[in-house]
């Protein structure tokens, strides 16, 4: 298979949750294309060129990571926030409160730190790019997953309206909805969960975190121009509205 290629040779991105699963992916493909990357995870990987221990959910410790990383590697360009906690599932009646929290914690308040931390200094240099990776969770409504459908929706709302915020400054802003991909977060899930996301595809088959890196590449590069505020589907077909 032969894949597009694009050149971000001479930026800088940075890549939360990027140690493992689709943020991993996400990072390889970014370094294939040139780009430096500064993976910001709560458990980061000792081999990734530049790495910060960070938990989105605390303000202070986005911050400063945003300060290590603009000191150590002099600016940031492309922003993708990725990182995500899908939590436990069951009805809303009975959900842990506790579990809602740190779901919309992570998934939600998270992105808006970084978001507000990073943009700054994307202003900067009078260009970049923000890739949000929600869920289409967070469009349909996943039964017995509320949090997690809430706090992605959010995600979808945020990007939204920073889009709006950022159109004309250089800097655009997008989201991914992916349906259900293969990754270490689906063991967070009950099997059954699990099997009606993929019964939902058209396509019967969770996604590969390669292809959703694949759709981060192209909204990082230049070739991505005139879209922001936008949310791409990634669903085996599943979405169709």
């Amino acid at each position: 298979m032969s894949l597009a290629s694009y050149d971000l040779s001479g930026r800088v991105a940075v890549v939360t949750g990027g140690a493992t699963g689709i943020g991993a992916a996400i990072r390889s493909a970014l370094e294939r294309a040139g780009a430096s990357v500064a993976v910001w995870d709560i458990a980061p990987p000792e081999n990734a060129a530049f790495q910060a221990r960070v938990d989105i959910s605390d303000r202070a410790s986005v911050e400063h990571a945003t300060r290590r990383t603009e000191d150590a590697l002099g600016k940031i360009d492309i922003l993708v926030n990725n990182a995500g906690y899908a939590g436990a599932t069951g009805p809303l009646e009975s959900y842990d409160p506790a579990e809602w929290d740190r779901i919309i914690g992570i998934n939600l308040t998270g992105t808006f730190n970084v978001c507000r931390a990073v943009v700054p200094i994307l202003r900067k240099n009078c260009w970049g790019r923000v890739v949000n990776v929600a869920s289409l969770a967070g469009k349909e409504g996943t039964a017995n997953a509320a949090a997690y459908s809430a706090a992605k929706a959010g995600m979808i709302a945020m990007t939204k309206s920073l889009g709006k915020e950022l159109a004309g400054s250089g800097i655009l802003a997008n989201a991914i909805a992916p349906a259900a991909v293969r990754t270490g977060l689906l063991d967070q899930m009950s099997p059954e969960h699990v099997a009606i996301m993929i019964g939902k595809s058209p396509m019967q088959r969770l996604g590969e975190p390669e292809e959703v890196a694949e759709l981060v590449l192209w909204l990082c590069s230049d070739s991505c121009s005139f879209s922001t505020g936008a949310i791409f589907d990634l669903s085996g077909g599943r979405a169709t509205y």
